[in-house]
């Protein structure tokens, strides 16, 4: 009878929490910490954020306000001042009455009249002036405008962001189917050094020849932003992702002693069969 050795722990596989708790998975897991603390203030930032604790009155934008207290020359408009009811007074730019097509007034399809009101020295706005249900009627109001000369006006009208830029009709290279101050901009007359609104306005009278431009008091929102709820969730995935990272990295590495341990102690026992 033969005595065998003890047992020693080198005679067995290291376990998954001998490996977790070596120093350089510690060290993993201490990033991971950060990485996920970073995440989950993100998310908290984001949730923040989800929730107006403020949220406009009902029926707040149908207050007329001054436009110079609501916003400046070439600032964006916030989100609660869109469709806000604004004054202003100025003098129109005779060339500069533009007809913007494909504009809907009760359901109909029609055209809008536009002009440049210089409401300062070097500052203008876009103002939607009034609805024509035909191009002939919309050029016609336009032209009669531009006879008038350089005339003051006082509008009130809601203030409306800017529908951004599209490729005109090939029919027509020259024809707008955007109310884009940008875009008028581009076609406006003494426009050197001059400060714009970015936002135009839609004025709620019309002059003779045109229709008043349809233009209802803007919903109520809800205080609450689910896109921002949504990426909330998000960085609360990522953060829990990272400790997931570190757990799947630690377990291959164990399995990967494992396997080695095995092939080794089958590589001993060999020369003894």
């Amino acid at each position: 009878m033969t005595n065998s050795a003890p047992l020693t722990p080198q005679d067995f596989p290291p376990t998954l929490r001998e490996v977790m708790l070596r120093r350089r998975w510690i060290g993993v897991l201490a990033l991971c910490l950060v990485v996920a603390g970073v995440f989950a203030w993100l998310g908290q930032w984001q949730l923040a954020r989800a929730v107006d604790t403020e949220p406009p009155e009902p029926g707040v934008t149908e207050q007329v306000r001054p436009l110079t207290e609501v916003i400046r020359p070439g600032q964006y408009l916030a989100e609660h001042l869109g469709g806000q009811r604004v004054e202003t007074s100025g003098t129109w730019v005779p060339e500069d009455f533009i007809v913007v097509s494909q504009r809907f007034n009760d359901g109909a399809e029609g055209y809008w009249v536009t002009g440049q009101l210089r409401v300062a020295e070097r500052t203008s706005i876009a103002v939607a002036i009034g609805w024509a249900q035909t191009r002939e009627e919309a050029d016609a109001a336009a032209a009669a405008l531009q006879s008038r000369g350089a005339v003051t006006a006082e509008i009130t009208g809601r203030l409306i962001d800017d529908e951004g830029v599209e490729v005109p009709p090939r029919s027509d290279p020259s024809e707008l189917v955007r109310m884009s101050p940008a875009a008028l901009l581009s076609r406006w007359h003494d426009v050197e050094q001059l400060d714009v609104y970015r936002p135009y306005l839609a004025s709620v009278a019309a002059p003779a020849g045109l229709v008043d431009i349809s233009s209802p008091a803007p919903e109520l929102k809800s205080p609450v932003n689910w896109l921002n709820i949504f990426y909330a969730a998000e960085w609360a995935v990522f953060a829990g992702f990272a400790f997931y990272l570190w757990y799947r990295l630690a377990k291959d590495a164990w399995e990967r002693e494992t396997e080695e341990f095995e092939e080794a102690a089958q590589a001993r026992a060999r020369p003894q069969e």
